[in-house]
Protein backbone atom coordinates (compact mmCIF):
# COMPACT_ATOMS: atom_id res chain seq x y z
CA UNK A 1 0.00 0.00 0.00
CA UNK A 2 1.46 3.08 -1.31
CA UNK A 3 1.18 6.08 1.28
CA UNK A 4 -1.14 8.86 0.43
CA UNK A 5 -0.72 12.56 0.98
CA UNK A 6 -4.19 13.60 1.50
CA UNK A 7 -3.23 17.07 1.94
CA UNK A 8 -1.82 16.96 -1.21
CA UNK A 9 -5.01 14.99 -3.06
CA UNK A 10 -6.85 17.69 -1.27
CA UNK A 11 -4.65 20.60 -2.75
CA UNK A 12 -4.95 19.61 -5.89
CA UNK A 13 -9.00 19.25 -5.78
CA UNK A 14 -9.67 22.31 -4.90
CA UNK A 15 -13.55 21.81 -4.12
CA UNK A 16 -14.26 23.28 -0.61
CA UNK A 17 -16.16 26.74 -0.52
CA UNK A 18 -13.84 29.07 0.33
CA UNK A 19 -12.42 32.09 -1.50
CA UNK A 20 -9.07 30.95 -1.88
CA UNK A 21 -10.33 27.78 -3.68
CA UNK A 22 -12.81 28.87 -5.81
CA UNK A 23 -9.95 31.01 -7.16
CA UNK A 24 -8.20 27.77 -8.03
CA UNK A 25 -10.80 26.32 -9.61
CA UNK A 26 -10.92 29.28 -11.89
CA UNK A 27 -6.82 29.29 -12.47
CA UNK A 28 -7.53 25.01 -13.02
CA UNK A 29 -10.75 26.11 -15.29
CA UNK A 30 -9.19 28.47 -17.22
CA UNK A 31 -6.77 25.91 -18.00
CA UNK A 32 -8.78 23.11 -18.88
CA UNK A 33 -11.60 25.67 -21.22
CA UNK A 34 -9.28 25.41 -23.84
CA UNK A 35 -11.20 27.25 -26.39
CA UNK A 36 -12.73 29.40 -23.46
CA UNK A 37 -16.62 28.62 -24.44
CA UNK A 38 -17.29 28.02 -20.71
CA UNK A 39 -17.60 24.55 -21.17
CA UNK A 40 -15.44 21.80 -20.92
CA UNK A 41 -15.93 18.61 -22.92
CA UNK A 42 -14.08 15.31 -21.94
CA UNK A 43 -11.94 15.85 -25.06
CA UNK A 44 -10.58 19.11 -23.49
CA UNK A 45 -10.59 17.18 -20.06
CA UNK A 46 -8.46 14.59 -21.31
CA UNK A 47 -6.52 16.87 -23.53
CA UNK A 48 -7.78 14.62 -26.60
CA UNK A 49 -8.00 16.21 -30.29
CA UNK A 50 -12.11 14.36 -30.57
CA UNK A 51 -15.43 14.83 -28.19
CA UNK A 52 -16.57 11.66 -26.48
CA UNK A 53 -20.31 12.42 -27.05
CA UNK A 54 -22.23 15.30 -25.54
CA UNK A 55 -21.88 15.52 -21.91
CA UNK A 56 -19.69 18.81 -21.04
CA UNK A 57 -19.09 20.14 -17.73
CA UNK A 58 -19.97 24.30 -16.52
CA UNK A 59 -17.80 25.97 -14.27
CA UNK A 60 -20.44 26.32 -11.93
CA UNK A 61 -20.56 22.04 -12.10
CA UNK A 62 -17.02 22.12 -11.26
CA UNK A 63 -16.30 22.24 -7.67
CA UNK A 64 -18.65 19.59 -7.64
CA UNK A 65 -16.68 17.80 -10.30
CA UNK A 66 -13.75 17.85 -8.19
CA UNK A 67 -15.20 16.59 -5.20
CA UNK A 68 -16.71 13.63 -6.82
CA UNK A 69 -12.88 12.79 -8.53
CA UNK A 70 -11.66 12.98 -4.73
CA UNK A 71 -14.01 10.85 -3.12
CA UNK A 72 -13.58 8.35 -6.15
CA UNK A 73 -9.80 8.59 -5.43
CA UNK A 74 -10.80 7.85 -1.92
CA UNK A 75 -12.98 4.87 -2.77
CA UNK A 76 -10.16 3.63 -5.15
CA UNK A 77 -7.73 3.88 -2.20
CA UNK A 78 -10.13 1.69 -0.07
CA UNK A 79 -10.91 -0.93 -2.76
CA UNK A 80 -6.84 -1.22 -3.57
CA UNK A 81 -6.24 -1.75 0.55
CA UNK A 82 -8.72 -4.97 0.41
CA UNK A 83 -8.06 -6.44 -3.18
CA UNK A 84 -4.97 -7.84 -1.69
CA UNK A 85 -4.47 -10.23 -4.60
CA UNK A 86 -3.60 -7.41 -6.45
CA UNK A 87 -6.00 -8.60 -9.26
CA UNK A 88 -8.57 -5.79 -9.71
CA UNK A 89 -11.24 -7.58 -8.01
CA UNK A 90 -12.08 -8.78 -4.14
CA UNK A 91 -12.59 -12.58 -3.44
CA UNK A 92 -14.85 -13.39 -0.58
CA UNK A 93 -11.86 -14.78 1.25
CA UNK A 94 -10.08 -11.49 1.14
CA UNK A 95 -13.30 -9.47 2.20
CA UNK A 96 -14.19 -11.80 4.98
CA UNK A 97 -10.72 -12.08 6.09
CA UNK A 98 -10.87 -10.80 10.11
CA UNK A 99 -8.12 -8.58 9.30
CA UNK A 100 -9.79 -6.72 6.64
CA UNK A 101 -13.25 -7.03 8.11
CA UNK A 102 -11.74 -4.73 11.18
CA UNK A 103 -10.43 -2.23 8.64
CA UNK A 104 -13.68 -2.83 6.67
CA UNK A 105 -15.94 -1.98 10.04
CA UNK A 106 -13.31 1.52 10.63
CA UNK A 107 -14.61 2.63 7.43
CA UNK A 108 -18.27 1.94 7.35
CA UNK A 109 -19.24 1.15 10.73
CA UNK A 110 -20.22 -2.59 12.50
CA UNK A 111 -21.39 -5.39 9.95
CA UNK A 112 -23.25 -7.98 11.03
CA UNK A 113 -22.67 -10.65 8.94
CA UNK A 114 -19.40 -10.08 6.70
CA UNK A 115 -20.44 -13.45 4.31
CA UNK A 116 -23.98 -12.08 3.45
CA UNK A 117 -22.65 -7.98 3.05
CA UNK A 118 -19.88 -9.59 0.48
CA UNK A 119 -23.06 -11.38 -1.10
CA UNK A 120 -25.01 -8.00 -1.17
CA UNK A 121 -22.06 -6.17 -2.79
CA UNK A 122 -21.51 -9.04 -5.41
CA UNK A 123 -24.48 -7.71 -7.90
CA UNK A 124 -23.74 -9.87 -10.67
CA UNK A 125 -22.97 -12.94 -8.39
CA UNK A 126 -19.91 -13.57 -9.91
CA UNK A 127 -18.16 -14.41 -6.90
CA UNK A 128 -15.45 -11.70 -7.37
CA UNK A 129 -16.58 -8.05 -5.86
CA UNK A 130 -15.58 -5.81 -9.09
CA UNK A 131 -14.41 -2.11 -8.45
CA UNK A 132 -17.98 -0.70 -9.76
CA UNK A 133 -20.20 -2.53 -7.29
CA UNK A 134 -17.56 -1.61 -4.30
CA UNK A 135 -18.20 2.10 -5.52
CA UNK A 136 -22.06 1.49 -5.57
CA UNK A 137 -21.79 0.03 -1.81
CA UNK A 138 -19.23 2.67 -0.60
CA UNK A 139 -21.84 5.15 -1.60
CA UNK A 140 -24.70 3.73 0.09
CA UNK A 141 -22.68 3.09 3.17
CA UNK A 142 -20.62 6.49 3.35
CA UNK A 143 -17.75 5.04 3.61
CA UNK A 144 -14.60 6.81 4.57
CA UNK A 145 -11.04 5.32 5.25
CA UNK A 146 -9.46 6.20 8.57
CA UNK A 147 -6.33 7.87 7.24
CA UNK A 148 -7.42 10.72 4.89
CA UNK A 149 -7.87 14.11 5.26
CA UNK A 150 -11.04 15.26 5.19
CA UNK A 151 -10.85 18.75 6.32
CA UNK A 152 -14.50 19.34 6.92
CA UNK A 153 -15.57 22.74 6.95
CA UNK A 154 -18.58 24.79 8.07
CA UNK A 155 -20.60 25.43 5.31
CA UNK A 156 -19.44 22.44 3.54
Amino acid sequence: MADIDWLVVNARLPYKRTPEEKEERKRLWRNIDINGNGFVSLAEITKSDSPQGDDYLQFREFRLFLQAVRQFFEYYQAFDRIDTGDDNRVSREEFTSDALKTTIEKWVGPIENIDAEFDEIDKNGGGQILFAEFVDWALEKNLDIEDDVDEDLPGE
